[in-house]
């Protein structure tokens, strides 16, 4: 792989002078890629495991596999303080680690 920062690369694809045609390549690359990910994280995880992600707010969410599906992963948060409910979320599979 080349010598080059993802903020290289943002700003290459922001600034640079591509075309429709490349760019549309380059969104068919990463679109590739994640599938890749995906897949390779179902086949890694099964029910019960320990994931971790990061969710929107910024926020890492560790928790438990409750139902692997198609794109998504249903992950149960861990309980929080004295709560005896954690949350269950939807998270696509390419955005979970294995704890």
């Amino acid at each position: 792989m080349a010598n080059l920062s993802i903020q290289d690369v943002n700003t290459a694809i922001m600034f640079g002078g591509f075309t429709d045609e490349q760019l549309r390549s380059i969104g068919s690359a990463v679109t590739y890629r994640r599938n890749q990910i995906l897949k390779a994280n179902k086949r890694e995880m099964a029910v019960g495991s320990q994931v971790k992600f990061t969710g929107r707010q910024g926020r890492v969410v560790i928790g438990t596999v409750t139902k692997i599906n198609r794109k998504f992963i249903i992950v149960r948060e861990q309980s929080q303080g004295n709560s005896i409910f954690g949350t269950n979320w939807r998270v696509p599979g390419n955005m979970l680690e294995l704890v």
